[in-house]
């Protein structure tokens, strides 16, 4: 079964950094990282930051200068750097990738979630 598993989230104060993790378990050729997603209480899921194939990305305005994403194709992995975090950044966050499995198809996969606190 394909996973993407999520960590690095926690409870952390303003003004702290974060390092988030997304990486794809199970059997997989290829992992092509799309981008992170973030879902605050009572509001509906966002986009942070999205990556094309080319390296290319585009921040939400609220992020920019303070977050950024990564891939390690070596590892099937994605990751999203948070610096200065803010109590407005707490949030669930998600990532998203383009898996291609065994048979050569290419699927859409999203984590679990890890929640990020930002308060004192």
């Amino acid at each position: 079964q394909v996973q993407l598993v999520e960590s690095g989230g926690g409870l952390v104060q303003p003004g702290g950094s974060l390092r988030l993790s997304c990486a794809a378990s199970g059997r997989i050729l290829r992992v092509n990282g799309k981008g992170w997603y973030r879902q605050a209480p009572g509001k509906e899921r966002e986009l942070v930051v999205s990556i094309s194939s080319d390296g290319s990305t585009i921040y939400v305005d609220s992020v920019k200068g303070r977050f950024t994403i990564s891939r390690d194709n070596a590892k099937n992995t994605m990751y999203l750097q948070m610096n200065s975090l803010k109590p407005e950044d707490t949030a669930v966050y998600y990532c998203n990738a383009h898996v291609q499995y065994p048979t050569g198809g290419w699927y859409d996969h999203w984590g679990e979630g890890t929640q990020v606190t930002v308060s004192s």
